[in-house]
């Protein structure tokens, strides 16, 4: 999780990622930060993320991501 931290503080710095369960709903995060973060998820934690893993209850808080992120190693 500590790493996961990194990288979204990385993509939006002024995100409050501790706090916020409606990033995408809010529009804290825009589709190009959501493809970074795909991005740097599959090279960080060696993951595939499908477009049927897109959707925002997937990107809505840093714990959902983190659980998709656990999900996906485990596959």
């Amino acid at each position: 999780m500590e790493k996961l931290m990194e990288i979204l503080e990385e993509i939006r710095p002024e995100a409050d990622f501790e706090n916020c369960k409606t990033l995408i709903d809010d529009g804290v995060l825009d589709s190009f930060d959501v493809m970074s973060i795909i991005s740097e998820l599959g090279d960080e934690f060696e993951i595939e993320i499908k477009p049927a893993d897109v959707i925002p209850a997937n990107f809505n808080s840093a714990e959902a991501m983190w659980e998709m992120v656990k999900r996906l190693q485990n596959k």
